[in-house]
C-alpha cells in the first residue's frame, strides 16, 4: 500500500503506530473515503455492496491482510486488519464488517487450523476474488452457540450434512464457507466439527437474506444444507474439535467487532465535529456554545478510552499474551460507546440527523448490532465475570 499523508483535519489523537502501521492506516483511510463514501447511501438504500468496491479492496490487499505472502496475502499482524477494520467502519460499518469476518474470523481460521492442502487450496484464492463467511449460529443456538442441530453423517469417504444456519454474515458476496456441524449430537460440544464448503456444493443453498435495521449492505442469509456431500478433506482441524475453532476464532473476532464499533463512533465524532463547526444559530457557529463543545469533549474521551482498549487487546493477540478478558471487555464497552456517541451526533445535528439526507442517522440505526453480534453484551460479561473471579 503507497504511503499516503493523513490530512483527516477532525481526527482524535491516536495511540502509538508503527510507520508500517500509519502507511497502511492512511491508505485504507484514503480508500474508504474516496472510493466508499460516495456510495453508503447508495448501498444502505439498496441493502447491496457495490460491485466495483470488492475487487479494489482485493487489490489492495484489504482482504487478506494477515495471509502470508507465500499465499498471496499480504503478510500483515492481527493490528494490521484492526486498523483496516477502524477505517472502512468510520466511513461504512457495514464495508467493516465484511472485511472483519474475512480476515479475523475465516481466512484466520484457515491459516490456523488448516491442512496443507487446505492453505494452498483456498488462501490464493481468499486473497484475490473469493468473500468468505463464517456460520456457527442456527434458530436454536445463538448465545448457546454449542447447542446447534446441523448434523453432519459420516458415509464412507463423505460426509452428508443436514440443517439449517441463521444470520449468516456475508453470505450474499461468499464463494467459501466455513460451517460448523456435529457428527455426534450425544457428545454435546465435543461433537462439533467445522467443515470447509464452497458455494456451489450439491445440497448447499443460500437462502433468505434478512431485511435489518442497520448495516444493510451487509448480507446477512440463511444457509440451507440438504445431503450436502463432502470429502472428508473438507474437514477444517479435526472432527469433534471445532468447538476449538470457533471459541478461538470468536475470541480474536470480537475485538474485530470493537474496531467496527470504534470506527463508527469516531465517524460519527467527525461528522458532529465538523457540522458544528458549520451550523451557525445565534450568529455564531455551535460549536462555540458550551453545551456544544462539552458533548464532544465527552464523545472525544470515550472514544479514545475505547481506542486505548481495542488497540491493547489486539497488540496482546499479536503478542501471544492471553487476551479474552481484554477482548470481552474491549467489545462490551465499545458497543456502549459506539451507541452514545452515534445518539450525541444525531442529537447535534438537530432535526438534520433525524433524516437520511445526513449520514449520522445511518450510524445510528448500524451501532445496534455491536451489543448483539458475535456476543451479546451479557455474554461479554458473563466471560469478563468469570475471567476476573477466577483472578
Amino acid at each position: 500500500m503507497e504511503k499516503i499523508a493523513a490530512t483527516d483535519g477532525v481526527r482524535l489523537p491516536l495511540t502509538s503506530l508503527s510507520n508500517d502501521e500509519q502507511i497502511l492506516r492512511d491508505s485504507v483511510r484514503k480508500f474508504a473515503q474516496n472510493k466508499i463514501a460516495p456510495l453508503v447511501r447508495e448501498m444502505d438504500e439498496s441493502q447491496k455492496i457495490h460491485p466495483s468496491l470488492l475487487p479494489q479492496m482485493f487489490e489492495m490487499g484489504i482482504l487478506g491482510i494477515e495471509t502470508p505472502e507465500e499465499y498471496g496475502g499480504f503478510g500483515g499482524s492481527f493490528m494490521d486488519s484492526i486498523l483496516a477494520v477502524e477505517e472502512i467502519s468510520a466511513v461504512d460499518p457495514a464495508i467493516g464488517v465484511l472485511v472483519d469476518v474475512q480476515n479475523t474470523l475465516t481466512v484466520n481460521a484457515l491459516l490456523r487450523y488448516g491442512t496443507e492442502e487446505q492453505k494452498t487450496k483456498y488462501l490464493p484464492r481468499t486473497n484475490t476474488d473469493t468473500i468468505c463467511s463464517y456460520a456457527l449460529s442456527e434458530a436454536s443456538s445463538g448465545s448457546d452457540a454449542f447447542s446447534l442441530k446441523t448434523q453432519a453423517r459420516l458415509d464412507g469417504d463423505f460426509y452428508i450434512l443436514n440443517g439449517r444456519k441463521l444470520w449468516i454474515s456475508n453470505a450474499v458476496e461468499a464463494d467459501l464457507f466455513i460451517v460448523f456441524a456435529t457428527v455426534d449430537p450425544s457428545a454435546g460440544y465435543k461433537g462439533i466439527t467445522a467443515f470447509v464448503i464452497e458455494r456451489d456444493t450439491p445440497g448447499f443453498q443460500v437462502g433468505k437474506k434478512e431485511d435489518k435495521l442497520g448495516i444493510r449492505a451487509s448480507s446477512t442469509c440463511e444457509l440451507l444444507l440438504d445431503d450436502c456431500r463432502l470429502p472428508v478433506a473438507s474437514v477444517l482441524g479435526q472432527p469433534g474439535k471445532g468447538y476449538k475453532i470457533a471459541i478461538g476464532t470468536l475470541n480474536e473476532g470480537r475485538i474485530g467487532i470493537a474496531a467496527q464499533m470504534l470506527g463508527l463512533a469516531q465517524g460519527a465524532w467527525n461528522y458532529a465535529a465538523k457540522y458544528g463547526r458549520e451550523r451557525q444559530q445565534f450568529g455564531k457557529a455551535i460549536s462555540q456554545f458550551q453545551a456544544v463543545q462539552f458533548t464532544l469533549a465527552d464523545m472525544a474521551v470515550e472514544i479514545e478510552a475505547a481506542r486505548l482498549m481495542v488497540y491493547n487487546a489486539a497488540r496482546m493477540k499479536d503478542a501471544g499474551i492471553p487476551f479474552v478478558k481484554e477482548a470481552a471487555m474491549a467489545k462490551y464497552f465499545v458497543s456502549m460507546v459506539a451507541e452514545r456517541v452515534a445518539s450525541q451526533a444525531v442529537e447535534i445535528f438537530g432535526g438534520y440527523g433525524f433524516v437520511k439526507d445526513y449520514p449520522v442517522e445511518k450510524l445510528y440505526r448500524d451501532a445496534k448490532i455491536g451489543k448483539i453480534y458475535e456476543g451479546t453484551s451479557n455474554m461479554q460479561l458473563a466471560t469478563i465475570s468469570k475471567l476476573i473471579l477466577a483472578d
